[in-house]
């Protein structure tokens, strides 16, 4: 297949940076779709029809052009952070011939002498300024893609109020063309308010005396790292927890009494593209987990204002759940089994008897495995020390395969059955009513 769409990445050098290759595709082009700022970079000789990016952008204008020779102009790289991953969704490879330019990240490393391998990679464009939180740590390099002229000012007082204002900043405006310009400064001292719209900014963090501890990139964060009420899986037991869940790259996770919304919070800080919904029904705690979530880095985590089962009617099919209190209330683990996709996990943590029961019967159900977390710790007896025991937690980990599924329901008339005739085994699984009050117990 001969592609029909040629997607150029364009540096602030203009036409006449442009290979050999990029100049003939805009040559010999029908059409030439791009940004303004793009489009105006064209000589007089590009005869093709330019078309600007409509507003809200969209690109469905250029796949009524499938067979017409296209051009589509991209800032640097296209595919870093750019256009070409979004046309790459909907056009086949096959179709599209992707000609990069240098992206504003090469040429910012290049400037510092930084080795591109090592550094964090931040993009602020349409993500809130906490996206930044999980990137900063003592000595670490970052670098920032700007959302406009302010951000460089924004960064700089995120920073100052973290404790960070003894790191350097590096911004560079107009990388690449004949306007480029770069400026210098602790973020302490910053006080341009606003730079150049197109800018970059390069940061090598250092903590100040006011940091506090930076704080790990493994599972496991301290306790103190969350804004709680107790309502908090402990730090131990979420360690264990999140490993039984194990995050992978894209997956979606259901945090069920989400509580401060730590379990949801450490599988998004596990991989930038990992996602989780946070399901909350209390005004405080969902107060909890929207500062929580900004202040860890990942703000990107989704808020849902309700209580399982019913807020779960429509939500994206998960890859795992996690449901940390509730167990018992009835209809809440049959609706997120229901709701898993095909390999998904479920993990459930209880701390009742009557939750540790209902984990029972789901298990003998539906396979998995159940495990006893019990965690003492050395606490102050006199003028001695002893051993002080948290409560011990079950875990319940299960994997939705179709054997499991159809296991289940061969056997669900039979446990209809015994319910009908009042065995204790129905009784167990309802919630009592100390357990309905506090159905997201601190684990």
């Amino acid at each position: 297949m001969v592609p029909w769409l040629t997607v150029v990445g364009i540096g602030e050098d203009g036409f006449f940076g442009l290979g050999r290759a990029a100049r003939r595709a805009l040559l010999d082009a029908s059409i030439v779709f791009g940004g303004d700022r793009h489009l105006a970079m064209l000589p007089a000789r590009i005869r093709a029809r330019r078309e600007s990016w409509p507003k809200p952008f969209d690109i469905a204008a250029i796949e009524g052009y499938r067979g017409t020779p296209v051009c589509v102009l991209a800032s640097g790289d296209p595919m870093l952070f750019g256009v070409g991953a979004t046309l790459a969704r909907s056009i086949a490879p096959l179709e599209m011939h992707m000609i990069p330019g240098p992206s504003s990240l090469s040429l910012a490393a290049a400037r510092l002498g930084w080795p591109l391998q090592d550094i964090s990679i931040v993009s602020l464009v349409g993500r809130p300024l906490a996206t930044l939180n999980s990137h900063v740590r003592e000595g670490a390099r970052v670098l920032v893609l700007s959302r406009d002229g302010t951000s460089p000012f924004e960064i700089a007082a995120l920073l100052s109020e973290r404790g960070y204002g003894a790191t350097s900043m590096n911004v560079f405006e107009n990388l690449g063309g004949t306007r480029e310009r770069r400026i210098d400064a602790k973020a302490e001292t910053w006080q341009e308010e606003a730079v150049g719209a197109l800018n970059i900014v390069a940061l090598e963090c250092r903590a100040g005396t006011d940091a506090g501890t930076s704080l790990p990139s493994t599972n496991g964060l301290p306790d103190s790292a969350f804004l709680n009420d107790g309502q908090l899986t402990k730090r131990d037991v979420r360690a264990v927890t999140l490993a039984r869940l194990a995050p992978a790259p894209g997956a979606l996770l259901w945090d069920i009494g989400a509580g401060c919304g730590s379990i949801g919070i450490e599988w998004m800080r596990s991989h930038p593209a990992c996602k989780a919904i946070a399901i909350e029904s209390n005004p405080r705690r969902q107060a909890f987990i929207a500062h929580n979530r900004d202040a860890l880095g990942v703000p990107g985590l989704q808020l849902i204002e309700g209580r399982a089962p019913d807020a779960l009617s429509g939500l994206p099919v998960p890859d795992a759940i996690f449901i940390g209190g509730g167990v018992t209330v009835p209809g809440v683990l049959e609706a997120c089994w229901s709701s898993l996709r095909e390999g998904g996990r479920l993990v459930a943590n209880a701390v009742t008897l009557q939750g540790e029961a209902a984990l029972v019967d789901w298990r003998n159900r539906h396979g998995g495995t159940l495990t006893r977390i019990a965690i003492s710790e050395a606490a102050p007896l006199g003028g001695f020390d002893a051993w002080r025991a948290a409560l011990p937690i079950t875990l319940l980990e299960v994997t939705k395969t179709t054997e499991a599924t159809e296991a289940a329901e061969g056997t669900g008339a039979a446990k209809a059955a015994e319910c009908t005739k009042g065995t204790g085994a129905a009784q167990e699984t309802q919630a009592t009513p100390a357990e309905r009050t506090a159905s997201s117990e601190p684990i």
